[in-house]
C-alpha cells in the first residue's frame, strides 16, 4: 500500500546559508535597512518555516484534488480548508514583511521575501502564486505608479486583503505580445474603457481576497504596430474611488478555467473585458518598458519554484529510499535485504537531486541579491553594476532552476519507483506542478534567446566580471575540491571559447546563434552553479563544516559541470543541422 505524502520540513538553515553566501550582510549594511539585523531575518525564515510546515503544506494535496471552482456567477472559489490558511498568512502579515514600510509593510531585504516564497512554494504551490503575483504588482508600482495610484492601491496589496495579477496573453498573442489586439479608449479625465479577451492568467479571479487590481497591457486608439504600441492599465475587479475606496464591481469577468496538467489549485482564467474601467500605469506606449519591472521579479520568483518543488520530492524520495527494503546491497549479510539507499544508483538520483536543488536556490538568490543592489545600492556606479549583472543573471536563474526542478522531480519518482507513479503518495504532483516552471514567465527558449542575443552582446562586461571570479576561485587552493576545481576550469575555458564565437554568430549569422542558444544557457548556467557549489564548500571548510558541502561539490562537478565541455558542439553547430526536420505532409 503507498504511503500518504511525507510533511515538509522547511530547511531553514539552508536558506540562510545560501543568503549569507550571496551578500545579505551586504544588502543588511544599506540605509534602506538599518532596522534590520541578521538575527531578525533569521528569526523571521525560522518562524515562517514552522508556518509553511504547519499551515500551508497540509492543504497542498488537498488543493491538488478539489482545485479552484467557476460558478455560473463566474465566480471562483477555493476549498475552505484552503482559504482559512490563505487568511491565516494574510492575517499574520506574512506577504508584508518584505513591502514598502511606508504602506505598511515591514520594508525588509527583497531577498528574505524570496526566501518566505522559497518555503511558500515547496508548501503548496498552485497558491504560493497568487503572492507572488501581488509582489510583482506591489514593486511594479512601487517604481513606476505616480504617488496617486500607489497611494490608493499599495496598503490594500502590501497587507494582503487585496491580490495582484499580471494580464498580457490573447489567444493570437503569446510569447509574441506584439500580437495583442485588446483595446482601452481614453474617457476623459484620466479614466479608460478596456475590452477584449485574455488567456492563461493565474489567480485572475478567486475569493481570496477583497480585490483584485489587474495590470492589463492593451493598444490605445492609432497606437503603432508590435510592442512600441502596448501601453498598460490598472484595471481593478472592484471600481475604486479618489481615496481607493471599492465601489460596484468592474466589467469584467472569468469566462472560463483551465483543466491544466498541475498546479490544478491555481485558477488559469481566461478573462474578459468588456469595457472595464482602467487608469493608465505610466506612459502611454510605454507599456513593455513598464511591464519588464513585473515580468523580470516574476521570472525570478519562477526560477525560485525549481529548488523549491524539487526540495519536497528530495525529502520524500530520501525518507523512502531510508526505509524501503529492497534486494541486498553490497556488505548486506546473505539472508538480510537492505535499503534501496544502499544501492550506488539510487544515491547518485538522490544526490543529484540534492545538489542541483542546492545550486539552483544559490543561483536564484544571487541574481536576487544583485537585484535588490541595483535597485538599493548607495551609488550610481553600484546600483549600475548590479544592474547590468541582474540583467545577464536573470534568464539564467529563471531557466536553469527550473530545467534542473523537472529533473529532480522525475528523479524522485524513479525513486520509488511503481510506487511513485502511484497519484496517492503525491510524488506525481511534484511533477506535474514542476512542469509549467519552464514554460510560463517566458520560455526557457525564450530564455536562452534573450540570454544569446541580447545578454551576451549588451552585458559582455559583466559576463567577463562574473568569469573572472570564478577562474579566480578555481585557481585558489581548497582541499577536498579537487575535482571541482578542475572541471571548473574546464568548463570556464570552454564557456570563453564558446562565448567569442557566439558574439561573431549573433554579429554575421543570427539564425545559427539562435539554434544554439539554449546549449549555451545550460552551459553558462551549469558552470555558474559548479562555482557556486564550490564558493558554498570552501566557505563550509572556512567554518570548520567541511564534509557534506565538499562532498556535494564534487559530486555535482563530476555529475555534471564535467559534462559542460560537450555542450560546445551542439552551441557552435549552427542551423543547417535543423533542416532535417520534416514538415507537415502536404
Amino acid at each position: 500500500m503507498p504511503t500518504p505524502p511525507l510533511a515538509y520540513q522547511p530547511p531553514v538553515s539552508e536558506i540562510l546559508e545560501a543568503l549569507d553566501l550571496v551578500g545579505l550582510a551586504d544588502t543588511l549594511e544599506l540605509p534602506q535597512f538599518a532596522h534590520v539585523d541578521r538575527e531578525m531575518v533569521g528569526e523571521v525564515l525560522h518562524e515562517f518555516g514552522r508556518f509553511a510546515a504547519e499551515v500551508i503544506a497540509p492543504t497542498d494535496r488537498l488543493f491538488d484534488l478539489e482545485g479552484a471552482t467557476l460558478t455560473g456567477s463566474a465566480a471562483v472559489s477555493v476549498p475552505h480548508a484552503v482559504a482559512r490558511a490563505f487568511g491565516q498568512f494574510v492575517d499574520a502579515g506574512w506577504g508584508a514583511v518584505a513591502g514598502p514600510a511606508e504602506y505598511g509593510g515591514g520594508g525588509f531585504p527583497p531577498a528574505v521575501g524570496m526566501a518566505i516564497h522559497e518555503m511558500f512554494t515547496s508548501a503548496n504551490m498552485a497558491l504560493s502564486l497568487n503572492p507572488l503575483l501581488t509582489q510583482t504588482v506591489i514593486e511594479l508600482l512601487a517604481t513606476r505608479g505616480s504617488e496617486d495610484q500607489r497611494a490608493r492601491l499599495l496598503p490594500g496589496l502590501v497587507s494582503g486583503r487585496w491580490a495582484g495579477t499580471m494580464i498580457l496573453t490573447e489567444p493570437q498573442a503569446g510569447s509574441d505580445v506584439g500580437g495583442i489586439r485588446s483595446i482601452a479608449t481614453p474617457l476623459g479625465e484620466g479614466h479608460w474603457s478596456l475590452s477584449g479577451t485574455k488567456i492563461f492568467i493565474t489567480w485572475g479571479e478567486h475569493d481570496l481576497g477583497e480585490n483584485i487590481v489587474h495590470v492589463v497591457l492593451a493598444r490605445t486608439p492609432g497606437a503603432p504596430a508590435g510592442t512600441e504600441g502596448l501601453s498598460l492599465f490598472i484595471v481593478p475587479k472592484f471600481r475604486l474611488d479618489a481615496r481607493g475606496d471599492m465601489g460596484e464591481r468592474n466589467s469584467l469577468r472569468c469566462a472560463r478555467l483551465e483543466s491544466k496538467l498541475g498546479i490544478h489549485g491555481s485558477p488559469t482564467c481566461e478573462m474578459a473585458f468588456e469595457g472595464a474601467e482602467a487608469e493608465l500605469l505610466g506612459e502611454e506606449h510605454g507599456g513593455m518598458r513598464a511591464m519588464f519591472t513585473m515580468m523580470n521579479s516574476a521570472r525570478l520568483g519562477v526560477g525560485m519554484q525549481g529548488p523549491s518543488v524539487a526540495e519536497r520530492a528530495y525529502q520524500q524520495a530520501l525518507d523512502y529510499a531510508s526505509t524501503r527494503e529492497q534486494g541486498r546491497s553490497r556488505g548486506t549479510p546473505p539472508t538480510a535485504v537492505s535499503p534501496i539507499l544502499g544501492h550506488p544508483d539510487v544515491r547518485r538520483m538522490l544526490l543529484s537531486m540534492r545538489t542541483t536543488t542546492i545550486a539552483g536556490r544559490l543561483m536564484v538568490y544571487l541574481a536576487s541579491h544583485h537585484r535588490e543592489m541595483a535597485r538599493f545600492g548607495t551609488s550610481e556606479a553600484q546600483r549600475s553594476a548590479d544592474l547590468a549583472m541582474t540583467d545577464l543573471l536573470t534568464p539564467i536563474a529563471k531557466a536553469w532552476p527550473t530545467d534542473a526542478g523537472v529533473a529532480a522531480a522525475s528523479l524522485g519518482i524513479q525513486v520509488l519507483g511503481g510506487t511513485g507513479y502511484i497519484e496517492e503518495t503525491g510524488m506525481a504532483q511534484r511533477l506535474r506542478d514542476a512542469r509549467i516552471s519552464p514554460i510560463y514567465e517566458g520560455t526557457n527558449g525564450i530564455q536562452a534567446i534573450d540570454l544569446v542575443m541580447r545578454k551576451l552582446p549588451g552585458c559582455e562586461p559583466s559576463l567577463r566580471r562574473l568569469l573572472d571570479d570564478m577562474e579566480q576561485a578555481a585557481a585558489a587552493p581548497a582541499e577536498g575540491l579537487d575535482e571541482t576545481r578542475a572541471c571548473l576550469d574546464e568548463a570556464l575555458s570552454a564557456v570563453r571559447r564558446v562565448s567569442a564565437g557566439l558574439l561573431a554568430m549573433v554579429r554575421e549569422r543570427p539564425v545559427d546563434a539562435l539554434a544554439g542558444a539554449s546549449a549555451y544557457l545550460e552551459m553558462v548556467g551549469t558552470t555558474l552553479a559548479g562555482w557556486l557549489m564550490l564558493r558554498r564548500a570552501t566557505r563550509h571548510g572556512d567554518q570548520d563544516r567541511g564534509g557534506d558541502a565538499a562532498t556535494e561539490s564534487e559530486f555535482f562537478a563530476t555529475e555534471h559541470l564535467a559534462r559542460v565541455v560537450g555542450l560546445v558542439r551542439p552551441v557552435l553547430a549552427g542551423a543547417e543541422r535543423l533542416g532535417g526536420l520534416a514538415g507537415p505532409a502536404t
